[in-house]
């Protein structure tokens, strides 16, 4: 197999465009499932608009509510209408790497499982973790079917600038879940 792989000069929204492109691509080459981070609905919007029509299960996967501050869920209500409108189906819940473990960790200091894994992951860039994370808790959620292939899509920050394919899993099955391929990251 030989494919193109994008290394983006730096993390961020510049390189959303491209990674749009990237999952049109592979949806038209057959992958089904794609799964996608977004925080306040614009990269949801931006690949919800691109793969409207085509034959996709498309899930959104958002931060929790109280992620950022108490009682605040940073998706705006307009995108997540616009979302849906196009046949995509958002999950929020807990992001499984900002867990209680977290909360411990702040209190009492140390570190817990779920951060190791965390920082391993993030070696290979935010948004791969990220990837790996939306893939579980969509799968977790019911939107997304166990031992598939799955385009994830995510950044580093807003925008996106990491796209992968995963064989999906659910958290309870983490260690079955397999990152194949990274199709775009950013070098830094």
């Amino acid at each position: 197999m030989k494919r193109q792989v994008y290394y983006f000069g730096k993390a961020g929204k510049e390189n959303s465009d491209k990674c749009v492109e990237i999952t049109a691509s592979l949806v038209d080459e057959g992958y089904k499932h794609v799964v996608v981070a977004t925080t306040v609905g614009d990269t949801g919007v931006a690949i919800a608009r691109r793969l409207h029509d085509k034959d996709v299960n498309l899930v959104i996967v958002t931060h929790s509510a109280g992620y950022k501050e108490p009682n605040h869920f940073e998706l705006l209500p307009e995108k997540k209408e616009e979302i849906i409108k196009l046949g995509g189906r958002i999950y929020t819940g807990t992001i499984l790497t900002h867990s209680i473990e977290t909360a411990f960790a702040q209190k009492f200091s140390g570190l817990y499982p779920t951060m190791i894994v965390a920082q391993s992951l993030r070696r290979l860039g935010e948004g791969v973790k990220v990837c790996c994370e939306i893939v579980m808790e969509a799968c977790d959620g019911g939107l997304l079917p166990e031992v598939s292939e799955v385009v994830a899509v995510a950044g580093t920050g807003r925008g996106a600038d990491t796209v992968c394919i995963i064989k999906s899993a659910s958290s309870k099955r983490f260690l079955d879940l397999k990152v194949l391929e990274i199709l775009a990251k950013p070098r830094e």
